[in-house]
Formats: structure tokens, C-alpha cells, sequence
């Protein structure tokens, strides 16, 4: 089975399956058509899969003229269609693994995605998991879920490990042009699935085994979490010193070895650096371990929020005015700059927070027009406010939680009555300075 599959990668006739059409399934897909294979792409949403067939695209960065000319090559076929699986030959896995209310994994999506595909596997299939997830995940969850349909590991199917690293809105790093790390529940998985990203990805790098690959991005992302807690912390400190934390990193980044640098914000967002460090502590209390570090970054980074908020009451209080009943407007919702994605975004905690403080809410992201829905937010119907010099005037702060790139801060600055500004942002701003404030 390996050799019919490995010629069937190596002359690109191989049919790629794409399960979970979002911000990593769909640049992912994208990359392999690149490289010369036909794919098939999954998602359980058929709104999705009926506005790719259209030619659309929900993802502002994908862009929607490319996606209907793939739809209309047959280079890429959108379904929700689960039982045709087995159509493909190679199964990249890309759905989401959240948190649940006990901030524990939740892997009902892998579960659920896994099964289905036990169902319909068919000897001269790889199987790889792409979320995020604990290492032992694939092996001890996946596998024996696989293994519900008579087929040997190793023999009959392949199954491997590969984390996605995608960083959406950043034109300098695209889905093929960051290194892949490749771990293999045997050695012949992890030959077939480096043969298979080695088409489409810059560089491979393979592991020793499912496990590494799987703590790969574990450590990856936690080390961001850490160091964003670190600085947050310092912020918090300095501030209360007089002294500018923005103005500290960038004094220490000229040293041209042993510091990185990392920035402050109104807390952490995304869909790794909140969730992804959690695994792992869920993971060390299951070993009868703790992982301080871990805890104590996650306590700092969900304290920036109130951080805010405490600083905005501030400087109300200065000008003579209560939050409650102030009319505060909150610029950007999305997670970071220049993307239209608000998952797990600072900006929804401010913003419950700011309506149970009495204030009066809106709120502008140029990516994002109107307020999704989340699963752990509860916030009403709005849309984004045109950001007209009478608006402005009319709020007495504008709260910047999201630094687009679409913010003319001079334009900003000089209409609004007070800017609180979270991202240094406004750090060139020349004229009005006294409106503004850091927090």
C-alpha cells in the first residue's frame, strides 16, 4: 500500500483532503494546488462550502477571484459531503481544538472528524492531524478510533503528525514559505507525509516521533505566552513608574543577540497563544505535575483586560468624568493587526466589561463590519462606526485596542476628545499628545 501511495505523491496524482476550511485549511489547500495536486476540501458549515463553490471568500486575506477560478479548474472541490473521504488520498486534518469552560481541551472536533473518517478509510490512505493539540493526542485519541475500522497502522493506512504554523495577515510568511515539522506514528507515515509537504512547504523538518512534533508547537507557542506575560507585567510596573515599556523594548532590541523582542497589549488573542498553553498544564496535573510558569503567564495576560479598564477609569476620572455613562468607542476587534479574525480577541472581554461598567458601546474595525458571535462572550448586535470627525468628537474616549494599519492616528488623535491607546500606536502622533494616554 505504502508504494502505490508514495508513486501516487511523487507524480502529484494523489488527492489532497483539506478537513476544516478556515484560516489554516484554506491557505494550506491553496499551497498544494500551487504545487500541482487536485484537492478536496471538507467543512461541516455549508454556508462555507456553498460560498467557495460560488467563487466566494469569507477569509478577507484569501482572495475570492483565486478561489473560483480553482473551484472552476476542478482544482479544488468544497463539500461537506463527510462520507466522500475516502475519495481522498492523502487527509490533512485542520479543525479547531478549544478550550472548554473548565479551560481543559476539548477535542470533540478531532474526535468527531477522526471518526468519520474510520468509517469510510480504505487501505492507501495517510491520515495527518494539523490542530493544535497536547502531544500523545494522535497516537492515543486518533489511533484507536482509525483502528475501529480493521486496518493495521503501518500496513494498511499511514497516520502522522503535522502542526499547522500559519500567521494570518503577515505578507512575508505564507503557508508554503514556513518550515514544516513532520512526526510519523511509524517510520513509513513520516517518509509519506514529508514526501507529501516536501512538494508544496520550503523545508521539512521530520521528528522521531508523533509526540515531538505534537510538543513542537506546544513549546512554540507557550514561549510567546510567557514572554507576552513578561512584558505585560513590566508594562504595568513601569507605568507606575513614569517610565514608557514601549520605549524600554525598543532600547533593548539593539542588543543583536540573546533578546527577542516581544510587545504588550490589552491581553492575548488568537487561536494559539490564549488556548495552547493550557494543554499543557492540563497535561502536567494528569502526570501529577504543575507547570508554573505556564499558570502564572496565563494569570498575568488575563489580568491586562482590567488593566485597561482601570486605566481608562483613570483618566475619565482626570477630565471629571465617570465611566459610566461615558460613550466609549473600542477601535478593533480582530486579534491583531490587518486581519479580519476576532478569535479569542482581548477586545470582547473590554468590551463586556465596558457595558457592565454602565458605558455606552460601539465600537469600528475596518476588517470587521459587524460582531460576530462567540462562544464565550455574550454582546449585543453591532456594527463597525465610520470613523468621521463628528464621531469622534461626539466620544469622550476612544479606546485603540487593535493597531490596523488602516488607522490614521493624526486623523484620530485630532478629532477625539481622549485616545487611550494600547498598542503605542500613536507613537508618532505630533500634535495633541495631551489627549492621549498608554495603557
Amino acid at each position: 500500500m505504502s508504494s502505490t501511495l508514495e508513486e501516487r505523491i511523487r507524480d502529484k496524482s494523489a488527492l489532497v483532503g483539506i478537513i476544516g476550511l478556515g484560516y489554516v485549511g484554506l491557505p494550506l489547500m491553496m499551497a498544494f494546488v500551487k504545487a500541482g495536486f487536485r484537492t478536496i476540501g471538507f467543512d461541516v458549515d455549508q454556508n462555507k462550502v456553498d460560498m467557495l463553490r460560488a467563487g466566494k471568500s469569507y477569509i478577507k486575506h484569501i482572495d475570492a477571484a483565486q478561489i473560483a477560478k480553482l473551484v472552476k479548474a476542478g482544482q479544488f472541490d468544497p463539500t461537506a459531503d463527510l462520507t466522500r473521504l475516502a475519495e481522498a488520498d492523502c487527509l490533512l486534518i485542520c479543525v479547531p481544538t478549544p478550550l472548554n469552560e473548565s479551560r481543559d481541551p476539548d477535542l470533540s472536533y478531532v474526535e468527531g472528524t477522526t471518526w468519520a473518517i474510520s468509517n469510510v478509510l480504505r487501505p492507501g490512505q495517510l491520515v495527518i492531524l494539523e490542530s493544535t493539540t497536547y502531544p500523545t493526542t494522535t497516537r492515543d485519541v486518533m489511533l484507536p478510533i482509525l483502528e475501529k475500522s480493521g486496518l493495521k497502522p503501518g500496513e494498511d493506512f499511514f497516520l502522522a503528525y503535522s502542526p499547522e504554523r500559519e500567521d494570518p495577515g503577515n505578507p512575508d510568511f505564507s503557508a508554503a514559505g514556513i518550515p514544516k515539522v513532520v512526526g510519523g506514528l511509524d517510520a513509513k507515515s513520516c517518509e509519506l507525509a514529508e514526501a507529501l509537504y516536501s512538494h508544496a512547504i520550503v523545508q521539512i523538518i521530520s521528528v522521531s516521533s508523533l509526540e515531538v512534533a505534537e510538543a513542537c508547537k506546544i513549546l512554540e507557542n507557550t514561549y510567546r505566552a510567557v514572554n507576552i506575560a513578561l512584558v505585560n507585567e513590566l508594562k504595568v510596573l513601569f507605568d507606575r513608574m513614569g517610565i514608557d515599556v514601549w520605549e524600554v523594548i525598543d532600547a533593548a532590541k539593539t542588543k543583536p543577540f540573546g533578546f527577542q523582542a516581544f510587545y504588550p497589549g490589552p491581553g492575548l488573542g488568537g487561536h494559539c497563544i490564549p488556548i495552547d498553553p493550557f494543554y499543557l498544564t492540563w497535561l502536567a496535573r494528569k502526570q501529577g505535575l504543575t507547570t508554573r510558569f505556564i499558570e502564572l503567564a496565563g494569570e498575568v495576560n488575563s489580568r491586562m483586560p482590567g488593566y485597561v479598564i482601570s486605566q481608562l477609569m483613570e483618566f475619565l476620572n482626570e477630565q471629571g468624568k465617570a465611566l459610566k455613562g461615558s460613550r466609549i468607542c473600542v477601535l478593533g476587534v480582530a486579534y491583531k493587526k490587518n486581519v479580519d479574525d476576532p478569535r479569542e480577541s482581548p477586545s470582547f472581554v473590554l468590551m463586556e466589561e465596558l457595558l457592565a461598567r454602565g458605558a455606552e458601546l460601539t465600537y469600528n474595525d475596518p476588517h470587521v463590519p459587524s460582531l460576530p458571535k462567540t462562544r464565550h462572550h455574550d454582546l449585543p448586535a453591532m456594527t463597525s462606526q465610520e470613523l468621521t470627525p463628528e464621531f469622534l468628537a461626539s466620544q469622550d474616549c476612544v479606546l485603540l485596542a487593535t493597531d490596523h494599519s488602516a488607522y490614521d492616528c493624526d486623523f484620530i488623535v485630532k478629532h477625539s476628545q481622549m485616545v487611550l491607546d494600547t498598542r503605542n500606536a500613536t507613537k508618532d502622533v505630533a500634535e495633541g499628545r495631551e489627549k492621549i494616554r498608554k495603557a
